[in-house]
C-alpha cells in the first residue's frame, strides 16, 4: 500500500474555448457540463449549460457539428450503430448515435447522429416525472444517469418538489431500444443517483440516494429484458440517505453508502461479502465529522472508492476536516486496502476505461487552494498515475483508449475575488 501513489504517466493537453459560463464560487456547484469520447468514432463530444452539444475532431478539436439540446446538456453516452429493423449492411454504414441527457423544463433525452449531429429521436421525461413546480435548477426534471450496450439505452430521471415540510421525489428508470422506443419503465418515489450494467447486459443496478416515501431501499437490481425486479439491498441506516454510487464487476456489485459512509461489496442476491469504513463519523476537537463516499469503480476484483467534502453532524459549518475527505482508496476482492491517495477536491464523477480511472477535481471549499484544480488519473491495480493542473476547476471527464478529455470551468472564490480559469475543453493523450 502507498499513501501517495507514484506518478509516472504524463499527458500532453490541448484545448479549445467553450465560450462563457458563470464562474463557480467557493462551494461546489451542480453538474453543468459533460464530455464524451465515443468508442468507435474519432470524436469528442461536449455538452454545455446553455444546451449546446458539439462534436469535434478528436485530434484537431475543430467542430464537425453543433446541435441545440432542450435544456442543459449535462450527460452524454453513445449507442453502437444498430437498431430495430436494420440489416447488417445498414448497420455497417450507419454512424454511432450520441445520446444526451438534459436538465430543464422537459428533462429531455435525445439521440443525435455522430457524423452530422442531426437529431434521430427525442423523449421528454417530464411526461413521466412531472413538471417543475418552481422555476429553479433543483426543481427541474433531471436525467441523472445514462448507460448503453448493444441492445439499447438505460436512463434514470428524477424530479424534486417541496411543499412546506413535505419533500417528495418522482423518478423513472427507462430501457430504450436504439430507435428511441421505450421497452419498459420502473417508477418510484425515491431519487436515483447512479446506474450500471453488467458485462452481459442482463442486469441493471440502480442506486437511490434519497428515500423519503414508499420506496425504502438504496439499491435495486433489475432484469434488463423485462424491467422485473431481481433483488434489492439497503445499508439499513436511519434517515433518507442511502447510496452514492454502484459498480458491477462480474457477479459482484460494489456500493458506496451515504447512509453509514462505508463501502460494500455484494454478492448474488445482495449478500454482503465485506464492508469497509471510508469516512464514517469521527470525533475531532469535540465535533462529529463525516464525508460522503460519492463514487465507486469495480473492475477485475479491484474496487476504488472516492470520498467528498467534510460535514459536521451539528451543521454544515466546521473549521476541521475529516481525515478521509477527498480521498481515493482501492481494495482487493477480500476487502484489504491496496493503495490510497488524495484527490484534494470535490469530484463530480469518475471516468473509467478498463483499469484506468480519470478523476476531475473541482474546488475544495474549506481550504480554497487553487493547486487542487486538476485532472488526475490512476491505474486501478497499482495506483500509479499523474495529474494535469488547471487554472479553473475540472468538472467532467471522459477516457477512451489512450485519450482523456475534461471540461474546465472558471471559479471565483468568495473571499478573494480573483477569477481563475476558463470554460474550455481539455484533451490529452496518455499513451
Amino acid at each position: 500500500m502507498s499513501e501517495s501513489a507514484p506518478k509516472n504517466d504524463r499527458a500532453e493537453f490541448r484545448s479549445v474555448s467553450l465560450g462563457k459560463i458563470e464562474p463557480a464560487r467557493s462551494r461546489h456547484m451542480w453538474t453543468r457540463s459533460a464530455v464524451h469520447l465515443p468508442e468507435t468514432e474519432a470524436l469528442v463530444v461536449t455538452g454545455e449549460w446553455d444546451g449546446t452539444v458539439t462534436g469535434r475532431d478528436a485530434d484537431t478539436l475543430e467542430s464537425r457539428w453543433t446541435a441545440d439540446h432542450p435544456g442543459h446538456a449535462v450527460g452524454i453516452a453513445s449507442l453502437e450503430a444498430s437498431g430495430s429493423g436494420m440489416d447488417s449492411d445498414e448497420q455497417d454504414g450507419r454512424a454511432e448515435t450520441i445520446v444526451v441527457g438534459g436538465r430543464g423544463k422537459t428533462g429531455t433525452i435525445a439521440a443525435y447522429d455522430a457524423e452530422s449531429g442531426d437529431r434521430r429521436w427525442r423523449y421528454d421525461t417530464a411526461d413521466d416525472v412531472g413538471e417543475a413546480v418552481k422555476d429553479t435548477v433543483f426543481y427541474r426534471p433531471y436525467v441523472v444517469a445514462l448507460e448503453t450496450d448493444r441492445t439499447g439505452l438505460y436512463a434514470a430521471a428524477r424530479r424534486y418538489e417541496r411543499d412546506g415540510e413535505a419533500r417528495r421525489w418522482y423518478s423513472t428508470v427507462y430501457a430504450f431500444d436504439p430507435d428511441g422506443t421505450v421497452r419498459w419503465t420502473y417508477e418510484t418515489d425515491a431519487s436515483p443517483i447512479a446506474l450500471d450494467l453488467d458485462a452481459d447486459g442482463d442486469r441493471l443496478a440502480v442506486g437511490y440516494n434519497r428515500c423519503m416515501g414508499d420506496h425504502d431501499t438504496g439499491l435495486v437490481v433489475l432484469e434488463t429484458d423485462s424491467g422485473d425486479l431481481a433483488w434489492t439491498w439497503d445499508p439499513g441506516t436511519e434517515g433518507d440517505r442511502r447510496v452514492g454510487d454502484v459498480s458491477i464487476d462480474g457477479e459482484s456489485i460494489a456500493v458506496s453508502s451515504h447512509g453509514d459512509k462505508r463501502g460494500y461489496l455484494l454478492g448474488s442476491g445482495g449478500a454482503e461479502r465485506w464492508s469497509v469504513d471510508l469516512a464514517v463519523e469521527t470525533e475531532i476537537d469535540g465535533e462529529t465529522l463525516y464525508a460522503y463516499p460519492n463514487h465507486v469503480f469495480a473492475h477485475n476484483g479491484r474496487i476504488a472508492f472516492v470520498t467528498g467534502n467534510t460535514y459536521a453532524q451539528a451543521g454544515r459549518e466546521t473549521g476541521n476536516r475529516h481525515p478521509n475527505e477527498h480521498r481515493i482508496a482501492a481494495f482487493d476482492a477480500d476487502g484489504d486496502l491496496v493503495w490510497a491517495d488524495d484527490v484534494r477536491g470535490f469530484v463530480h464523477g469518475l471516468a473509467t476505461a478498463g483499469g484506468r480511472l480519470v478523476v476531475p477535481c473541482a474546488q475544495n471549499f474549506r481550504v480554497r487552494d487553487p493547486t487542487t484544480h486538476r485532472i488526475r488519473w490512476f491505474d486501478l491495480t497499482s495506483g500509479d498515475g499523474d495529474s494535469e493542473r488547471l487554472g479553473g476547476i475540472a468538472t467532467a471527464a471522459a477516457v477512451e483508449g489512450g485519450t482523456v478529455a475534461a471540461i474546465e470551468e472558471p471559479v471565483e472564490y468568495h473571499d478573494d475575488g480573483e477569477l481563475r480559469g476558463e470554460y474550455a475543453l481539455r484533451v490529452g493523450s496518455l499513451e
